[in-house]
């Protein structure tokens, strides 16, 4: 998945001993890839964030053979099954890749640097002025890995914005985002609380259904292949109120509450009662515990589902061109009581970094390929995946007047839209060729040096002022108080809630609390799914609390300990990286005069 999407499950669970074999592998040795004589190679790319395996194909493959005659294949642990089984094997065998994405939590990332899997790009850094351009963050990383010098890892997700300021530039990571158009025509109904969502999206499904005659169109459905500590998608709705998940707990972003999920009428439990409500009510799909994550993907597209937590789900699926220009498409629903999360901008990046593999050929080569994903090209072109960035320049938008402009092509394929690239691009499908890396390395709600404008499109008055003319986006504003954009309503009515930027690196748990963990896991995320799909509500009730009865006896005490310190130690890193923020600019400000 996507950054917004997935950060791969496995990640999170305690690394096995496996890992502990990987001390066998290479020395590391930097010159065995030094010469590079240009000839043409095909790169393994270790990738925990691709939901792809095998070669990348289409227009981004041809930028990356035209500009570095490389061809890319990944590895996919999400693909190959989830969890730590792929990594375990091949850290085990000395070589995880030639590319390797990974996350540096967990003791991850030490573990990597440790046993010699990653090289020290500094021998190859020659001329490479966008690694360099983030040293800060760079020099952050090496602390992770237990390094005092060189560049080990470059993380993503990085920012020249303070951490304070959200991450998002015109649409939150989370948010209740439903078929406006349905919404529109049953009378745009209030909807004060989440709770008041159901009868909404029940008129909804059955006015869709009567206009259709598909009687598979449902309100919600649901997935479970991204299940971790918790059933993924029942985070949702605390996601909307202001919290995220840290292990067990939940805490909110200003540091001032924490409840763990197992919390008797907790916000998880809510969240639950509002699916099992909401099955009975006929408007889940009972598809949900089987399909996967691209299946649900699919049906957003063809229109079958009706709700979303969040916009890339919805709106990047659904709202095409053609779509939107009948009013049809997915909006934020102006629930009364959400704060959103959102998580600031991060100048240190996010917990996953790129490196360069130990045993990998043509290093030189390698370091220039990471190097350009961080340029402005780069990042237009490598986080296109699922609407992030505007894309190619040329294909999909152009200078005009000083300022970007999508073009007629960038227009049809930027929301999810279908068009086949010029022969000149690459040919085949715009979609099947973007890349496939899923590792924004800087945000695209930055700004491009060289327009003076976001990287992604939606912020573009261009493409704001082309909205005024859209009927779906004519109508949205008139109902939210005139707001040309979501994140513009959520902040003009203090219902956005920004989790500061900071870097922080969860700690690898000791045997004890990994085997804990994972039973617990396991309990709660069954328990959770039989508890959204009871057939009563004395049943409902009767597997929560023999769910929480389980947990309790497997060692929840001692969990909860563990991730709670994590949490409080996550929001003093929070704040100390405002205060840092600060004194570097009055730092800079006082240099400057």
């Amino acid at each position: 998945m996507s950054l917004r999407k997935k950060m791969i499950g496995g990640v999170a669970l305690a690394l096995s001993a496996a890992m502990m074999l990987a001390g066998c592998g290479s020395s590391g040795d930097n010159t065995a890839g030094d010469k590079d004589d240009n000839s043409f190679m095909k790169v393994d790319v270790y990738d925990d964030l691709a939901n792809y395996q095998g070669v990348q194909k289409g227009w981004f493959a041809k930028v990356v053979k035209d500009k570095f005659n490389m061809q890319l294949n990944y590895i996919s642990p999400n693909v190959a099954g989830g969890g730590t089984t792929l990594f375990d094997t091949r850290t085990a065998a000395g070589n995880l890749g030639d590319i390797i994405i990974s996350t540096d939590a967990f003791g991850r990332g030490a573990k990597l640097a440790k046993t010699n899997l990653i090289s020290d790009m500094t021998p190859y850094l020659k001329g490479m002025n966008n690694i360099k351009k983030y040293k800060h963050a760079t020099d952050a990383t090496n602390k992770v890995l237990g390094k005092t010098s060189g560049v080990w890892g470059i993380p993503n997700s990085l920012s020249d914005r303070s951490p304070s300021t959200a991450s998002e530039s015109v649409e939150p990571t989370y948010g209740p985002y439903l078929r406006w158009d349905l919404y529109k025509e049953v009378g745009y109904p209030k909807i004060n609380t989440f709770e008041d969502l159901l009868p909404v999206l029940k008129k909804m499904q059955t006015l869709e259904r009567q206009k259709t005659g598909d009687n598979k169109v449902y309100a919600l459905s649901l997935f479970k292949d991204w299940d971790g500590d918790m059933m993924t998608v029942a985070k949702g709705p605390a996601n909307l109120y202001g919290y995220d998940q840290v292990g067990f707990e939940l805490a909110k972003a200003d540091g001032s509450d924490y409840e763990p999920i197992t919390a008797k009428n907790g916000i998880y439990e809510k969240a639950l009662k509002f699916f099992y409500e909401a099955n009975k009510a006929g408007i889940v799909d009972p598809d949900s515990t089987t399909q996967n994550y691209d299946t649900l993907l699919s049906k957003y597209k063809d229109g079958k589902v009706l709700f979303s937590f969040w916009p890339w789900a919805g709106q990047n699926a659904y709202n095409t061109p053609e779509r939107t220009a009948q009013g049809k498409g997915f909006m934020i629903a102006p629930m009364k009581d959400q704060k959103i999360y959102s998580k600031g901008a991060t100048p240190d990046g996010g917990i996953t970094m790129i490196a360069l593999g130990s045993k990998a050929k043509n290093k030189p080569r390698l370091v220039k390929f990471i190097d350009w994903l961080y340029s402005p090209e780069g990042i237009y072109d490598s986080s296109s995946q699922d609407g992030l960035s505007a894309g190619p320049k040329g294909l999909n938008w152009k200078v005009e007047n000083g300022k970007p402009v999508l073009t007629a092509f960038g227009e049809k394929v930027i929301n999810g839209g279908s068009a086949n690239v010029p022969k000149s691009y690459g040919g085949g499908s715009y979609s099947d060729g973007m890349s496939k890396l899923n590792f924004p390395s800087v945000l695209v709600a930055d700004k491009d040096p060289g327009t003076g404008y976001t990287y992604t499109s939606s912020a573009w008055p261009s493409v704001l002022e082309k909205n005024n003319d859209n009927p779906l986006h004519k109508d949205w504003p008139e109902h939210m108080g005139g707001a040309k954009t979501t994140m513009e309503y959520l902040e003009k009515n203090k219902m956005i809630d920004v989790a500061p930027g900071a870097t922080v690196v969860p700690p690898l748990e000791d045997s004890k609390i990994s085997t804990i963990k994972s039973s617990i896991r396991t309990e709660i995320v069954n328990s959770s799914w039989k508890a959204s799909f009871a057939g009563s509500d004395a049943e409902f009730q009767q597997i929560l609390s023999g769910m929480r009865s389980k947990v309790e006896g497997l060692g929840l005490k001692d969990a909860l300990a563990f991730d709670l310190k994590n949490a409080k130690d996550q929001d003093k890193s929070r704040k100390a990286i405002v205060k840092e923020f600060a004194n570097k600019k009055s730092d800079s400000t006082s240099s400057s005069n």
